[in-house]
């Protein structure tokens, strides 16, 4: 089996840039970071080829003609592959931790997260200050390393009301229920395994989801799983989002650790989504 080539993410924007001219094969601008992976780190030279993804979907092979420059072997209007977002959107609100941050990102991006949240809640405690270029940095480079098609986005830190005011506003689209909304937590009498709620939506079971009108189980718009802080969710904070619909949800007996919490949770829907939907 043919190996595959190296990726390289190039904004969609920058690849319309080259192609202004008309070209069937557009030659592309390199900046120094990306000339610097490609000749020092894989140590190519001109004649190499590699893939160029724009994070929206599309592949391109490529070819190295010097350090600074490389040309697309299709028009950009006929990439070599093209898939359609991932389906349902999976969305991890994810509270800022002190050490773990950056491996969550990065976890998070491998396991097909389409949206991250970072949340700054009561209880968030941080080492210096937050770094949402940083974590969009990694994120890009846990996307190529993992060979995404689609670029996931990362937002800039938000606070819990946002997060409940975003989540209000996701409604179902055609042939959609309502967004699954996991609310990690523990020690609560009437917590639900997040196994269990996704053996119930897999049953289709009327409570939480319906039947679509072409006789099959429609999916949930969206796939949401907030985690709290290292200290746990206030009582208001918590409180508040049941309120607005989320569903609490159990990760097993132990108490985990806020990162392990979020990639175990991720781990769930992503492998359920893969199973049960298109991604």
């Amino acid at each position: 089996m043919a190996r595959e080539r190296r990726r390289l993410l190039i904004a969609p924007e920058r690849l319309a840039a080259a192609a202004i001219h008309g070209q069937d094969s557009p030659t592309l601008a390199l900046t120094a970071e990306e000339s610097r992976y490609l000749t020092r780190v894989l140590r190519y030279g001109p004649g190499a080829g590699f893939a160029v993804v724009n994070g929206s979907g599309s592949l391109w092979s490529a070819t190295l003609l010097a350090a600074d420059r490389a040309v697309l072997e299709q028009p950009l209007t006929a990439p070599l592959q093209h898939q359609p977002p991932p389906q349902p959107p999976l969305v991890l609100a994810a509270a800022v931790v002190k050490r773990d941050f950056e491996v969550v990102v990065r976890m998070a991006v491998e396991l097909g997260v389409d949206r991250l949240i970072p949340l700054v809640c009561e209880r968030t405690a941080v080492q210096g200050q937050l770094r949402p270029d940083r974590w969009r940095t990694i994120a890009a480079e846990a996307a190529e390393q993992c060979e995404r098609l689609w670029m996931p986005q990362v937002d800039a830190p938000t606070s819990l009301a946002a997060l409940l005011d975003a989540s209000s506003a996701a409604g179902p689209a055609a042939g959609t229920m309502a967004p699954l909304l996991c609310w990690a937590t523990t020690r609560r009498d009437d917590l639900l395994p997040l196994d269990r709620l996704l053996a119930r939506v897999q049953a289709a079971q009327p409570e939480v989801i319906a039947v679509g009108s072409a006789g099959k189980a429609a999916l949930p718009a969206e796939l949401w799983l907030a985690c709290g802080p290292e200290g746990g969710w206030s009582e208001g904070e918590e409180g508040e989002a049941l309120a607005q619909g989320w569903q609490p949800i159990g990760m097993g007996p132990r108490i985990l650790r806020s990162s392990t919490a979020c990639i175990a949770g991720l781990s769930s829907l992503s492998a359920w989504r893969a199973a049960h939907a298109c991604c």
